[in-house]
C-alpha cells in the first residue's frame, strides 16, 4: 500500500511549492507538483503604458528581476517595431550574463549544495586535507589551510550553540550523504565565500542599472548615459571596475563552482540514472540569449532553436513559435473556451478560480485540479527547459565550445550522453554553461569597452519613443534563455496602452502538472516516471529534494 508523504513548503527555492508523493517500498510511484500562490502580475499590466510594463514586470520575481525586464522589454520593442542602439544591447547583454552566473552560483551553493554537502561532518574534517583537495581541483586562492580552518572553527561555534542557524533542519543523519568529510569542509568553505562572490559580482548591474534587484531599464536602449567626462556616468573608473568584475566573475566558476560541481558529482555517480525528466528538451539559444519576435528570424546564431525529442539527444528539430500553448485542465483556472482547452500564449487568459480545499489541507492531489501552475505545452509534448536542455542542443549541433567541454566531463566521470538527463546531469548542465557564459563576458565586454574608445557612445533611440509613432494595434514577443530556461513574453497593444499580456516561464514548464491527456510536468516526471526514484526516510526525503532542486524551482515566476 502506498504511503503518503508532503513536502511542504519545499524550502530553499524562490515562492511557494509543495510537493505531494505517493511511496512503496522507499520508492516514489506517483509524485504532484503543487503551486500554492497565485500572483496575477498578468492582469495587472492590462491597459498600462507598455513602456512601463517592465517595472511592473520585474516584480514577478525578487530573483529574476532584470531577466523578466528584458523580455518585457523586447516584447515591447517587437510589438512596436522599436530598434535599439549597438551599446544597449551589449550592456543588456552583460547584464543579463551576469545574472545567470550569480544565479547559479547562489543556486548551488546557498539552495541545492546541502542536499549533498552534510555541514556537520566538516568538523571531523582535518584541514589540511581540504586545502589538499582544493588545491588539486584549481588555483583558487581560498583553498588554504587557514581559510578551512576558520570554516570548521566558525561551524562548530554553530553546533556547539545548539542552533544550527541557517543550517537548522538539515536532515545530516541521513544515510545518502557520501561525501568524505575534507570534501565536505572544502564544500562549505565555498558556500561561505560564494556568498562574498555573488555579492561583489552583481555591482555590475548596480553600475549599469542604478540598483540590485530591480535595475533600471529603458524601452528603446538602456538608462545608462556614456561620457567619459562626467563621473556620473560610465567612465574610465567605472570600465576597470567593471572589468575586474567580470574577470573576477570567470575566475570564480573556473577554480571554485565548476571543480566543486565536477567533484561532488564524482561521488554520486549513480544520481546521473535517477531523476531523468521529459525525454523532450527545447532551448532558443545558449544561455543569456534575448531577443524580439520569432526567434527563428535569429538562425545563424551560435546554436539555432531547436528540440530534442523523444530521447534523442543527437539530431535537433527546428522550433516552431506556434505550437506554444497553455492548458489549464490541473490549475485553478478558467478558460473561456473550456478547461481542457489550450490557449496559445497570444490569446491567454489569466482567469484564477480556486476550487481546492480550504486551508489547512492534508491532500491537494486527490482532484483533478491542484495547482496555481498552467501547463504549457509544445504541440503535443511535455518539454523540459532549462541549462541542461541548452547544453544538449549545443551539443548535438555541434558547438566546439560545449563538445569539447561536455565531452571532457563524460570521460572524466565514466557517463553517456543518456545520462546527461538526471538529477545530476541538470547540476552539472548548469556549471558547465555558466563557466561558458563567464568566458563570453570577456569578448562582449571588450566589444563594449571597444566601441567608446571609438566613440560609440549612443544608449538609446529616441525614435519611437511618442506614442504617435506606434501602430494603432500591434503584437509583440520577447524572449530570454534565461537561469532556468526559456522565459517568453506576449503583449497585445491596442491605441498606445496594453490589450493583452502574458508570460511562459521556464519554472511553468518544468513545475506544471498534468495536461488533459495525462503527461507530467518534468518536476512530476522526474519524480515518479520510472516507479524507481529513492525515498529511504518518507520523514527525511531528502532524495526527493535533489531532484527537485536540480530545476531550480522558481515558483513566483511560474505563477508570476
Amino acid at each position: 500500500m502506498s504511503t503518503r508523504v508532503v513536502i511542504d513548503p519545499l524550502t530553499r527555492i524562490e515562492g511557494h511549492l509543495r510537493v505531494e508523493l505517493l511511496a512503496e517500498d522507499r520508492r516514489i510511484k506517483d509524485a504532484f507538483a503543487c503551486t500554492t500562490q497565485f500572483r496575477g502580475v498578468e492582469n495587472v499590466l492590462v491597459g498600462r503604458d507598455p513602456r512601463d510594463a517592465w517595472v511592473f514586470a520585474q516584480r514577478i520575481c525578487g530573483v529574476c528581476t532584470f531577466t523578466h525586464g528584458l523580455c518585457s522589454i523586447a516584447a515591447v520593442e517587437d510589438a512596436i517595431g522599436y530598434p535599439i542602439p549597438v551599446q544597449a544591447k551589449l550592456i543588456r547583454d552583460l547584464m543579463m550574463r551576469t545574472i545567470l552566473i550569480q544565479d547559479h552560483v547562489i543556486h548551488f551553493y546557498q539552495l541545492q549544495a546541502l542536499d549533498w554537502v552534510n555541514v556537520v561532518t566538516a568538523l571531523k574534517a582535518d584541514p589540511a586535507e581540504a586545502a589538499r583537495i582544493g588545491s588539486s581541483l584549481s588555483n583558487w586562492t581560498g583553498n588554504s589551510r587557514g581559510a578551512m580552518a576558520e570554516t570548521q572553527e566558525t561551524v562548530k561555534k554553530i553546533v556547539e550553540s545548539g542552533q544550527l542557524s541557517i543550517f537548522t533542519n538539515g536532515y545530516w543523519d541521513h544515510p545518502g550523504y557520501q561525501l568524505p568529510p575534507a570534501v565536505d569542509l572544502l564544500a562549505v568553505t565555498h558556500y561561505l565565500q560564494a556568498l562574498t562572490f555573488q555579492r561583489e559580482m552583481i555591482k555590475l548591474h548596480t553600475i549599469f542599472g542604478g540598483k540590485n534587484p530591480h535595475p533600471n531599464m529603458l524601452v528603446g536602449g538602456m538608462a545608462t548615459p556614456i561620457n567619459m567626462d562626467n563621473e556620473w556616468t560610465i567612465n574610465q573608473v567605472r570600465l576597470d571596475q567593471l572589468k575586474a568584475i567580470v574577470a573576477g566573475t570567470q575566475t570564480f566558476v573556473e577554480q571554485v563552482y565548476y571543480p566543486d560541481v565536477l567533484a561532488i558529482m564524482g561521488f554520486y555517480k549513480e544520481w546521473f540514472d535517477i531523476g531523468a525528466a521529459n525525454p523532450n528538451l527545447m532551448a532558443l539559444g545558449l544561455a543569456g540569449t534575448w531577443g524580439s519576435g520569432d526567434p527563428n528570424l535569429y538562425r545563424g546564431n551560435r546554436l539555432e532553436p531547436g528540440l530534442l525529442l523523444d530521447g534523442d539527444f543527437r539530431k535537433p528539430v527546428p522550433f516552431d513559435l506556434s505550437k506554444i500553448v497553455e492548458y489549464i485542465s490541473s490549475g485553478w483556472y478558467d478558460y473561456s473556451v473550456g478547461a481542457d482547452k489550450a490557449l496559445p500564449p497570444w490569446q491567454g487568459e489569466t482567469n484564477p478560480n480556486y476550487t481546492g480545499p480550504q486551508p489547512p489541507y492534508e491532500w491537494l492531489s486527490d482532484r483533478p485540479k491542484y495547482t496555481w501552475d498552467k501547463a504549457p505545452r509544445y504541440g503535443d509534448k511535455a518539454v523540459q527547459v532549462g541549462p541542461i536542455a541548452r547544453m544538449l542542443l549545443a551539443y548535438a549541433q555541434g558547438e566546439p565550445s560545449v563538445v569539447t567541454m561536455l565531452d571532457a566531463a563524460m570521460a572524466q566521470l565514466g557517463i553517456r550522453l543518456e545520462q546527461m538527463n538526471s538529477t545530476a546531469g541538470r547540476t552539472l548542465a548548469r556549471a558547465m554553461e555558466s563557466v561558458l557564459m563567464a568566458r563570453e563576458m570577456q569578448a562582449v565586454f571588450a566589444d563594449f569597452a571597444g566601441r567608446i574608445l571609438n566613440g560609440d557612445t549612443a544608449v538609446f533611440n529616441p525614435d519611437k519613443w511618442e506614442p504617435s509613432s506606434w501602430p494603432q494595434a500591434a503584437k509583440g514577443v520577447g524572449f530570454v534563455e534565461a537561469p532556468r530556461g526559456l522565459l517568453s513574453h506576449w503583449v497585445q497593444l491596442e491605441k498606445g496602452a496594453i490589450k493583452n499580456y502574458q508570460c511562459v516561464v521556464p519554472t511553468t514548464w518544468n513545475a506544471s502538472g498534468r495536461d488533459p491527456s495525462g503527461q507530467m510536468g518534468a518536476f512530476e516526471y522526474a519524480l515518479a516516471h520510472s516507479k524507481q526514484h529513492p525515498l529511504t526516510d518518507k520523514d527525511k526525503p531528502l532524495e526527493a529534494l535533489r531532484t527537485v532542486h536540480s530545476f531550480d524551482p522558481c515558483m513566483s515566476c511560474a505563477v508570476h
